[in-house]
């Protein structure tokens, strides 16, 4: 057998680490747990920094102005004939609005989700258009499809008596234009989520279409649908640029509260311009607000 010669080094080549003077282990990981924390909270006030300077220090300028001298500036804005028959526009437009973004919404989920079809992914795509273009945009598309000189069925319905521009018609329709995405695209996440195993089962038990709807789809959906009303509610309160094109803006009768608000602010009305955006934006809070208190925490 062969020998193995061992080699000693001397003792001035071991280099020896006086005691306490490395890292601790301890140290480390406590500073790999000190930094992502710290990079968290840093996002987070980042986020809420954003937050606050981009939506909540306006909405509150706003508040302030309208209150600045007290309830005169409510008052006066309430007492304003122009300002009240705005607000009542504004009220029936949404509403309808709401109620068929709430039956051709759910209904146009419905066929996303459940069906598949040649075109399926365009149709997808088109539902966003109004959320990718300006709506003024929309407003003249409007304008060109409905007039009644050239428009390629305004000259029908006006020849049937059933004016669309400058009228109540030509609003709802831009406002349900550019608020339907947002109750399609609350609704239909929900119904990928829940799959179809439930009404399937409801249909091997005797249920029909509409059995299978009312009570297994429905409930499954129902805050989905909730929130989907409100967004569409509050988006519909707030438009302008497209009920601007196609209203014709004619106080009394086509004006809007958000063209009241402009209105009022260019011939130096600011206490009513504040006022009636106080009353639009109070509106829209307090049912996203309220909405999501009552929203079961499971469903958020």
């Amino acid at each position: 057998m062969t020998e193995l010669s061992v080699v000693e080094l001397p003792d001035s080549d071991v280099a020896e680490v006086p005691a306490g003077t490395g890292p601790s282990r301890g140290w480390v990981t406590s500073k790999r747990r000190r930094s992502p924390r710290l990079v968290r909270y840093l996002f987070r006030f980042i986020a809420i920094a954003y937050l606050f300077l981009l939506v909540a220090w306006p909405v509150s300028l706003v508040a302030k102005n309208t209150f600045a001298n007290g309830w005169s500036s409510m008052r006066t804005a309430l007492a304003d004939p122009l300002v009240t028959s705005a607000l009542k526009l504004t009220v029936y437009v949404s509403i309808v609005a709401v109620i068929l973004n709430l039956i051709f919404g759910v209904g146009i989920s419905l066929i996303l989700v459940r069906r598949r079809f040649p075109g399926r992914r365009a149709l997808s795509a088109l539902i966003d258009l109004p959320l990718a273009v300006s709506p003024v945009v929309v407003g003249l598309a409007l304008v060109l499809t409905y007039n009644r000189r050239d428009g390629w069925l305004g000259t029908t319905l006006e020849g049937h008596g059933f004016q669309v521009l400058f009228a109540n018609p030509g609003i709802i329709m831009a406002t349900v234009f550019v608020s339907l995405p947002l109750m399609i695209r609350e609704v239909a996440p929900v119904l990928e989520e829940i799959g179809t195993d439930q009404e399937q089962a409801a249909r091997s038990l005797g249920a029909n279409a509409r059995q299978t709807f009312l009570r297994i789809t429905l409930p499954s959906i129902k805050w989905a649908v909730v929130y989907g009303v409100v967004l569409s509610l509050a988006r519909a309160l707030g438009e302008f640029g497209a009920v601007k094109i196609v209203a014709g803006n004619v106080a009394g009768r086509t004006q809007t509260a958000t063209l009241v608000v402009e209105q009022t602010y260019q011939d130096f009305q600011q206490n009513t311009a504040y006022a009636t955006s106080f009353i639009l934006a109070f509106v829209a809070v307090a049912c996203i607000v309220i909405v999501s208190i009552i929203r079961p925490k499971g469903n958020k």
